[in-house]
């Protein structure tokens, strides 16, 4: 097990915004007060989190088996607890796949080896979070 390396640091910029530095050494503006929306709040980058890793997943997956994407996004939403610590309960992962000719097997193949095998943010949610996924295919006639 691999227990070393990963350290983010946050820095107070002031007035309830932050400085995240990821370990790699890239900055993201952080808000507390999302009525001010002035950057990411910390659960939306959660919600950024698992798009993001299951997407690298899935678009990987369909390009080894050659399949013609031509546009590809993820959409996650969640749910969350109205009481503190207000939690998400319930996450769902939407896979829109555009494309020629794109296999329903195919997708349906890496969108389930991203949730069970590989997407690790997937992962570290389980169990506490239920992870509904979902996917399209469009036909792109053009």
């Amino acid at each position: 097990m691999d227990n070393g390396g990963a350290k983010a640091v946050i820095h107070s910029a002031g007035d309830g915004l932050f400085i995240g530095i990821t370990p790699s050494g890239h900055a993201q503006a952080l808000e507390t007060d999302a009525s001010r929306a002035s950057a990411a709040t910390p659960m939306e980058l959660l919600l950024l989190a698992l798009g993001g890793c299951t997407a690298v997943d899935v678009i990987s997956i369909l390009e080894k088996k050659r399949q013609h994407v031509t546009d590809y996004r993820v959409e996650v939403s969640g749910a969350r607890r109205d009481e503190h610590p207000r939690a998400f309960t319930r996450m769902e992962v939407r896979h829109i796949v555009r494309g020629r000719g794109i296999s329903e097997a195919a997708v349906s193949s890496a969108v389930e080896l991203s949730e069970t095998k590989y997407c690790s943010v997937a992962a570290t949610l389980r169990p506490g979070v239920e992870i509904v996924t979902t996917y399209e295919i469009i036909e792109d006639g053009g």
